[in-house]
């Protein structure tokens, strides 16, 4: 008779919390808070390989990629919130960001059984929702062991996508098999094995560096503004004219007056305040800048300085040459 398998990290006992269900709700919630401390220092630990995903996300969406995220039951609620949360946040088109979850759209409700256990039907909804070799494809599986995802990161390989693996198992396939692995060691949950805990906070907190740190590199966002924020509510609309006042150092009237102007189009109405453009002129510079806030303005206040320089100076005319006396022959 073998050894028993050693279980991975995230399955283990942890001493720290024995004896919970025999503690007073507040010594339950205090056992619960002090392991969640730990989460943010283990996912700092990762930033340098956080950081070279957001790179390959932002080269990926830079020549017309897409961001695919990969996960089976919590990795994938979450994976679903983070990609669901990126259009209204950051005016992006849905195909931008995109999560698969095994089992589809019901799991996302409830437990789908042996969904996840399918190599195969993370290789399908891959090929199926058509990644192809300039995406980037983000697994994720605190066990690191889901077949699923890692079905789904084995096809992603094969094609030339840049595949990254979310864990809390540093030694886990997952982690051996992606290009860029992504390891915050969470240590055993205070609930033995309920990796919805640590490894799912860490999970959202990656998934939120990735996503957001991305966004921020691609322009979608102004100093520390939400300037992209989609305006489809009266909440969000109300928030846009504040955002817009403080970006812009204007008051609520010119805020509003810009937003009507540009058709509720925060990032025109900025370029419309700050670089003294029409709304027209504003929208083409954002489409030459691909989006990207800071490049548009600069590109507007360089053409404003141009024109006044203009104006001051007048058009530059060839100034005809003085004739001299004709030499005598």
């Amino acid at each position: 008779m073998g050894r028993p398998l050693k279980p991975a990290r995230t399955e283990q006992r942890s001493p720290r919390s024995r004896g919970l269900d025999r503690k007073s709700t507040l010594g339950v919630l205090r056992a619960l808070n002090r392991e969640d401390a730990l989460v943010a220092s283990a996912v700092r630990r990762q930033l340098p390989q956080i950081g070279r995903a957001v790179d390959a996300i932002v080269e990926s969406w830079q020549h017309g990629g897409t961001l695919y995220y990969v996960g089976a039951g919590t990795s994938g609620r979450l994976a679903v919130l983070d990609a669901a949360e990126c259009p209204p946040t950051f005016g992006t088109p849905p195909t931008m960001v995109r999560a698969l979850i095994a089992g589809g759209a019901r799991a996302l409700q409830h437990a789908v059984e042996g969904a996840e256990d399918s190599a195969a039907n993370g290789k399908r909804d891959l090929r199926r929702a058509g990644v192809s070799r300039g995406d980037v494809v983000v697994g994720i599986a605190a066990s690191g062991a889901t077949p699923y995802v890692l079905g789904a990161l084995e096809y992603a390989r094969r094609i030339g996508a840049v595949a990254v693996g979310v864990t809390s198992n540093p030694g886990s396939p997952l982690a051996k098999r992606a290009r860029i692995a992504i390891a915050p060691n969470t240590g055993p949950e205070a609930i033995a094995g309920s990796t919805r805990l640590k490894a799912g906070t860490a999970q959202k907190l990656v998934l939120n560096l990735l996503s957001t740190a991305a966004m921020v590199r691609l322009g979608r966002v102004y100093e520390n503004w939400m300037v992209c924020v989609a305006l489809t509510n009266r909440k969000l609309r109300r928030r846009g004219a504040r955002i817009l006042q403080q970006a812009a150092g204007v008051g609520s009237r010119a805020a509003e007056h810009a937003l009507r102007q540009s058709g509720h189009n925060l990032p025109a109405a900025l370029v419309m305040l700050k670089g003294g453009r029409s709304a027209a002129e504003a929208k083409r510079a954002l489409a030459k800048a691909g989006g990207n806030v800071r490049k548009a303005l600069e590109a507007a206040r360089s053409a404003a300085m141009q024109r006044r320089k203009t104006a001051r100076t007048g058009p530059i005319s060839a100034v005809p040459r003085r004739r001299g006396r004709p030499r005598p022959r």
